[in-house]
């Protein structure tokens, strides 16, 4: 009989459809703890917009991975899965489970499976991208973008400006199709991965999502986004709930306004975030208030690992 490996459970679905809560529950059940793979929930200065777990959320479980960096700091997945890798090592010491939670599937995918190292992005070129994005808006870089990597440009997200801009930088920095650069194959891992997607009924999941948006108004969201007006260049700024606060101080629009466009533009962040999840056969799906049910797979799949091993 060989020794198991110890499991890392992956909690990841839209947004607000209630993987934190029910990650905190499987913490607690489980005595283990609890890695975000949050990539908005990365900074300091981020709280009420990006739904950072409330200070008795934190309490509750040991937390790793949030608040951890400044939005003026430079992160990329790459990075990620080598801190990662590093805590989860720490981790398993003491406990054969971690969960890590979030959305973000690329960040997941760098975990569970590696992420090429890729040419840091070159600060000048970057601004001179998005300056394009904002003057001839994203159907130009999608152009651009099939004419230099046709076959990346069958396969990426064509509405999301981030992967399209990073492909650029990689095609235009190195010269060569973003894609040669991807080798595509899974890294080996001390560990196996249990990978739990959480859903809902899409008009109950837009529901909690003009829901939450309300609550952040209502908590203070404004005021935080004026906190931050400065750093509004930042990529890290670049996201739901602070592009559409920065457009209504800047004048652009009313703030009814401005809030509806972030109750539509999380919807269509949410739609985005399953269109990528979906593409994972090994993702087992449930109904966020299944503990009981995600807790059986869980220990299912462990015991069918372990006779696996003998």
């Amino acid at each position: 009989m060989t020794d198991a490996l110890p499991s890392l459970i992956v909690i990841t679905g839209p947004t607000a459809v209630g993987k934190t809560r029910l990650a905190i529950e499987l913490a607690k059940i489980l005595s283990s703890e609890i890695i975000s793979c949050d990539s908005r929930q990365f900074y300091k200065e981020m709280n009420i917009g990006v739904a950072r777990p409330s200070p008795k959320e934190l309490n509750e479980v040991p937390h790793h991975m949030i608040s951890f960096l400044s939005v003026a700091d430079p992160y990329n997945a790459f990075r990620f899965e080598k801190e990662v890798l590093r805590l989860t090592e720490k981790l398993f010491r003491s406990n054969s489970k971690a969960i890590m939670v979030g959305g973000s599937g690329l960040y997941i995918h760098a975990v569970t499976h590696g992420i090429d190292e890729l040419p840091d992005p070159d600060p000048e070129l970057r601004l001179k991208l998005k300056e394009r994005l904002l003057r001839e808006g994203i159907e130009a870089l999608q152009t651009e973008l099939k004419r230099l990597d046709p076959h990346y440009f069958g396969t990426v997200d064509r509405e999301n400006p981030k992967r399209l801009l990073r492909a650029l930088e990689v095609c235009l920095t190195t010269g060569l199709p973003y894609s040669s650069l991807r080798k595509g194959q899974a890294a080996p891992r001390p560990f196996r991965t249990v990978r739990i997607g959480l859903n809902t009924d899409r008009m109950k999941l837009y529901e909690r999502i003009n829901h939450r948006v309300d609550s952040m108004m209502q908590n203070g969201l404004l005021d935080e986004v004026r906190s931050l007006e400065s750093y509004k260049e930042l990529n890290a700024l670049n996201t739901v709930g602070y592009k559409e606060l920065f457009s209504f101080l800047e004048g652009k629009c009313s703030l009814e306004e401005a809030v509806e466009k972030i109750k539509t533009n999380t919807r269509r962040y949410a739609k985005r975030q399953l269109t990528w999840l979906k593409k994972d056969p090994e993702i087992r799906w449930f109904e966020p208030d299944e503990l009981e049910a995600i807790l059986k797979y869980i220990e299912g799949d462990v015991m069918k690992h372990l006779a696996s091993s003998i």
